[in-house]
């Protein structure tokens, strides 16, 4: 029997950019709607660097798919923070095909361990990451820094707004309008 998910992707063809966290938290889980944990940096942190022109709510979540974004998480069904997550729900295999399915320019990490999970390493640095993945050779993959409020240790604005620019050099369109 398959596991509810904890949050619907948001995903569509061509996307710009594809933001993959690790699982959801348990306050995105209640609300029904991503990185809606007190403290997260998300939504602030997509307007600060361009890839959205105004500061979306958790809830809106959907509109994203205006700016060319879309959401999905390494492992779907369960919440919690990162070392509450149990090893099985981790899932990079579904991810791969939902990638390779939908074939977005760009997908970011947020945070090392959602690209530790996907990339099945121990170690990543922050920026593009320099390897790729063998079944999805189209696809620049980055590591942004968590915008959990837990995660403020190795919080650097800057990282995101490389990833911003990385997503306008594979767009035509000026980032925060990616989608039109």
């Amino acid at each position: 029997m398959a596991q509810e998910l904890i949050l619907q992707d948001l995903l569509l063809d061509g996307l710009a950019l594809v933001i993959c966290g690790t699982a959801a938290s348990r306050a995105s889980a209640e609300r029904g709607a991503y990185y809606a944990g007190r403290g997260n940096k998300f939504w602030a942190t997509l307007y600060k660097v361009g890839l959205t022109k105004e500061v979306l709510k958790p809830e809106q979540y959907r509109q994203l798919l205006r700016y060319g974004i879309g959401l999905t998480d390494v492992a779907k069904t369960h919440a919690g923070r990162d070392p509450e997550i149990p090893e099985h729900a981790f899932d990079p295999e579904a991810l791969v095909a939902k990638l390779m399915d939908i074939k977005p320019k760009v997908v970011c990490f947020n945070g090392k361990t959602a690209a530790k999970r996907f990339f099945g390493i121990r170690k990543v640095e922050f920026g593009k990451y320099k390897s790729g993945h063998p079944a999805l050779p189209s696809i620049t993959f980055f590591v942004a820094p968590s915008t959990s409020g837990a995660a403020c240790g190795s919080w650097d604005l800057e990282i995101w707004r490389d990833l911003a620019r990385i997503v306008s050099e594979h767009h035509s369109g000026p980032v925060g309008g990616i989608a039109g």
